[in-house]
């Protein structure tokens, strides 16, 4: 691989995600960074200091004609951009929600397979051993499921001027949910039937039509159910606010975390301490036949090592020529599902899928 020529890629967006991905790109030599874009200065770290810094997403894809776009903007940018990127001949990496609506999801889809080339969205947790490992136990486990998972931030400062940012365009349940939504989806591999949602504006300093609490419930053709909730702002409680646990007949895989983990720490959302596993069986006498078991998952990746495991499979997925009909299509069903909650939310009604 370190024979081959490296795959120029323009990086878009220079926030949290957009320079994580920048790092990954400049450590990995199967990649040349191109430029950056960012529509406004940004303080840089030292490693990306020397590259060049372009206003215009569209300029710079024009005149640099880079063979990866790498999308990291805020949501409502990302389907326009995408397309933009994937009609000038270049493979896309774009940072999720896929877009804001699901018809331009369903565009950007359709502009890959049209003009033959890769689309990557940034599902951090599809790389991430140890989630990987809890979606194999609880398949083991076999269905049908219950579903509990949430992601309540208590933020405040910079990381809450950040999240009132993307409220202008998404809600929480749309932004976060997508990640989880992807596991249950991986996890019961069953249609989506049904979903309801509902949130409620914690606070005057979002749009009176924008909530920063939501919560929502969808039933999968299988008969699973599962519910998400998420949360952003400085009045947000950190009691249980991070909750992964899928029930089944047979037993029940969960996440447990470190005591004193924060809301606020990036590494939090993704790193899992510990599985459970727990088993229903019972013998002759009631009891548990086997005890709970604890799978410790000792030297996870933390945040930016994730992100480099994910420009990895973009290498990976370009260089040979791998399939990614599926990875499109559940970028799709899970923004389907979230978008379906904020309309219930909205509405007050249940959205039939």
């Amino acid at each position: 691989m370190s024979s081959e020529k490296p795959l120029r890629v323009l990086v878009a967006g220079l926030g949290n995600m957009g320079r994580s991905h920048a790092l990954a790109y400049h450590r990995n030599p199967g990649f040349e960074i191109a430029a950056l874009v960012n529509r406004s200065a940004v303080d840089l770290p030292a490693e990306l200091a020397g590259y060049a810094v372009r206003p215009s997403f569209e300029e710079a894809l024009k005149e640099l004609r880079p063979d990866v776009a790498s999308i990291n903007t805020y949501s409502d940018s990302h389907a326009d951009y995408a397309v933009t990127a994937l009609e000038a001949g270049a493979h896309v990496f774009v940072e999720k929600p896929l877009a804001t609506t699901v018809a331009d999801a369903e565009r950007v889809v359709a502009a890959a397979r049209a003009n033959g080339r890769k689309l990557v969205v940034g599902y951090i947790l599809r790389h991430h051993p140890s989630w990987m490992r809890l979606i194999a136990e609880a398949r083991a486990l076999a269905g049908p499921y219950v579903f509990r998972m949430n992601l309540n931030q208590q933020s405040s400062g910079p990381t809450w001027a950040t999240h009132k940012q993307l409220m202008q365009t998404t809600s929480p349940i749309v932004d976060c949910g997508v990640h989880y939504v992807d596991v249950m989806c991986q996890i019961t591999d069953a249609r989506p039937v049904e979903v309801r949602g509902m949130g409620l504006r914690l606070t005057d300093e979002v749009a009176p039509d924008m909530y920063n609490y939501g919560h929502l419930q969808v039933l999968f053709e299988d008969g699973s159910v599962g519910w998400y909730e998420a949360s952003w702002g400085p009045m947000i409680s950190e009691t249980a606010f991070f909750v992964k646990d899928v029930m089944s007949p047979k037993g029940s895989v969960s996440i447990v975390m470190d005591e004193g983990a924060k809301s606020d720490d990036i590494d939090t959302h993704t790193k899992t301490a510990v599985i459970r596993l727990h088993r229903a069986e019972t013998g002759p006498d009631g009891r548990f036949v086997k005890a709970d078991e604890d799978l410790v998952m000792a030297g996870e990746p933390g945040h930016q090592e994730l992100c480099e495991r994910e420009q990895d499979f973009v290498l990976e997925a370009i260089r040979g020529d791998i399939d990614l009909s599926r990875h499109m299509d559940d970028a799709v069903t899970s923004l389907r599902i979230c978008l379906a909650a904020d309309e219930s939310v909205r509405t007050g009604k249940t959205v039939r899928l």
